[in-house]
């Protein structure tokens, strides 16, 4: 969703079609917004001006000036840079470290799986938080995507109606199955999605692309990937 100017308090919200089906059931007694998440994508801080000719009143209006995004849903493009609050005293922004491959790529039927650490959260490093969100964006890659550890830990199967849907579960670490089939390939030799992780104590959040190939490999499984840590 997105303010639609600056002047009012109108919101502009786009509904999912899960979101839809609440609002339209039960006079909408079933639609109820328990969480939200702030985000500044079309802030440019740089063009914060301490020199501004008029004094400090103005450092910030170019910036207050700029247009306010309005909703549309694309998760890989709005709502990228989400506000977070920081324990007092914070000097680092934490980051996430990914061991594993920052591009990876998995054979149909393989099975992936990606564990999380985070860097710079309360003075420490290569620490597991309480748990982590795992957006994949295209669902229908995917046979399973399984969250495990951490409090709740939650899983998905395919969501194979033809439509691109995203599907998310939490843990602190992610095993997704590649789909078994060519039937969506097509003319293609892979298919590619993003999967965006988060950490729900931080708020560090990184998005890396994952690869499907069309190949199948004897074992079943993806070729090993060299271990290194990425940040985001």
């Amino acid at each position: 969703m997105g303010y639609l100017d600056n002047s009012s308090i109108t919101v502009d919200a786009i509904l999912t079609r899960r979101g839809r089906e609440l609002l339209s059931s039960a006079g909408g007694a079933g639609f109820q917004i328990t969480q939200f998440a702030l985000g500044d994508d079309e802030i440019d801080y740089s063009l914060y001006n301490e020199n501004h000719p008029d004094g400090s009143q103005y450092y910030g209006e170019a910036i207050e000036n700029l247009p306010i995004i309005e909703a549309f849903p694309d998760e890989n493009n709005i709502m990228r840079h989400k506000l977070v609050t920081l324990a007092r005293g914070t000097t680092k922004i934490a980051v996430l470290n990914l061991a594993g491959d920052s591009n990876p790529i998995v054979n149909i039927g393989a099975t992936y799986t990606l564990t999380p650490t985070t860097n710079n959260f309360n003075s420490l490093n290569n620490i597991s938080e309480t748990t982590y969100s795992f957006m994949i964006a295209d669902s229908r890659l995917f046979t399973s995507i399984i969250g495990n550890g951490g409090p709740n830990p939650t899983q998905v199967g395919s969501y194979n109606a033809g439509e691109s849907v995203s599907r998310t579960v939490r843990g602190q670490q992610l095993s997704l199955t590649a789909i078994n089939s060519n039937t969506l390939f097509g003319s293609n030799t892979s298919l590619s999605t993003v999967i965006t992780v988060q950490g729900l104590d931080s708020g560090a959040k990184i998005t890396i692309p994952i690869t499907i190939t069309k190949e199948q490999s004897q074992s079943g499984f993806a070729a090993t990937d060299t271990t290194k840590n990425f940040a985001g």
